[in-house]
């Protein structure tokens, strides 16, 4: 009887035993595909990461993350990289404040965003939260600084700068076509990248997004800046320019001018803003026409024949489409810019939509017989002539 008994208990341990041993496998290959597949869809090459949980303004989020360790740079640092923050490094000026171009020690280039501000707990966890974010078309939020009563914000350099300014900015490239299928290429970059940031759990509202914030480096790959930055503002903006602050507001959907009610779909209503200016390339917020008080947006949330539409191309733009291609881009801009919440389409629809254009466009576009028609880049595309 005891040696039966034995027998019992010896094979019921070792069924537990080799049950554990699958269960720890099966959990240990899942984790392995689930780092896997977040690295190869963000973009991220980063092969060492560390399980952090994050708690963004002094609440913990619930959720643990795959990150990089936000980097704290020293003051001496910075002021190292932009030689004292020389105004021959300033590079522009928004809502957060100065922004420098820096060299590091180590030969990186970055973007350094500086402003007035007394170090607080809240900025080192919004920072935690968003450099844990990695994507190829977000631009790469790299660490901090708080010293000196003085906060920074150090990003990854983006050698071409935004998309306004080669629309309709100081250096925009004159007389040289901006072909519609590259348009629809920094679309489709841009889109992948807010849809990131609403697929993301808890989700992330960009709440700032428009032209100027779209950034394309020299392999014309369009990145989004500025991901989360109302985030450390507080409820006040801390504005630029006045006239930066009457320009941004084309951008703003009605429940966030009405309300102050972010949301995913108010990115999307922002998104149809960016997207009126790629296709037209001017300022949204101007006139089609002198004598005109209508801007572009009232321009196409009023008008409902399309032939009409085609009045806000860019000059540049003719002779590099298919009629189908454009009517497609502009009824998706049309959904975008829809007042209804509830009627504009998500991000990830967005994408779907740009997709499936663009790839239409490259076939149609192409000659027969030429082969896979290239893209230039950006460094090309975008150099201005003398």
């Amino acid at each position: 009887m005891s040696v039966t008994l034995a027998a019992i208990f010896g094979a019921a341990a070792g069924a537990v035993a080799l049950m554990g041993i699958i269960f720890f496998l099966s959990w240990f290959c899942l984790y392995r595909n689930r780092s896997v597949s977040r690295t190869s869809e963000t973009g991220s090459s980063e092969p060492s990461v560390q399980r952090n949980i994050c708690i963004i303004a002094g609440r913990n989020v619930g959720i643990e993350l795959s990150i990089r360790e936000a980097r704290r740079f020293q003051m001496e640092e910075l002021s190292l990289a932009t030689k004292n923050f020389s105004d021959k490094n300033l590079i522009g000026e928004g809502k957060f404040g100065e922004v420098y171009k820096g060299l590091l020690q180590d030969g990186m280039l970055v973007a350094i965003k500086k402003r007035p501000g007394a170090p607080t707990q809240e900025f080192i966890d919004e920072v935690c939260f968003l450099a844990s974010i990695q994507h190829r078309n977000l631009v790469t939020l790299l660490g901090y600084c708080q010293e000196n009563n003085l906060q920074f914000l150090i990003y990854e350099y983006i050698p071409n700068g935004s998309v306004s300014i080669h629309l309709y900015g100081p250096s925009q490239v004159s007389r040289q076509k901006l072909e519609f299928k590259h348009r629809l290429s920094i679309a489709l970059g841009a889109a992948k990248g807010l849809a990131h940031l609403h697929s993301l759990s808890p989700r992330v509202v960009h709440k700032d997004f428009k032209t100027a914030n779209v950034l394309v480096d020299e392999d014309f790959i369009a990145k989004v800046a500025d991901a989360g930055l109302r985030n450390f503002l507080g409820r006040t903006d801390v504005a630029g320019p006045s006239s930066q602050v009457t320009a941004d507001e084309i951008f703003l959907a009605s429940e966030v001018k009405e309300f102050r009610r972010f949301s995913e779909k108010s990115d999307v209503y922002s998104f149809g803003v960016f997207l009126l200016e790629l296709v037209s390339g001017r300022e949204a917020s101007s006139s089609l026409s002198p004598d005109s008080s209508q801007d572009l947006v009232e321009l196409v949330q009023n008008s409902r024949d399309f032939s009409n539409l085609l009045k806000i191309l860019d000059e540049r733009l003719w002779s590099t489409f298919t009629n189908e291609g454009m009517e497609e881009f502009i009824q998706l801009i049309v959904r975008c810019l829809d007042p209804s919440s509830e009627r504009r389409p998500s991000m990830s629809d967005v994408v779907t939509e740009l997709d499936r254009t663009l790839d239409k466009e490259m076939n149609l576009t192409t000659v027969m017989g030429e082969g896979t028609p290239t893209v230039t880049l950006g460094s090309h595309l975008f150099r201005a002539t003398k």
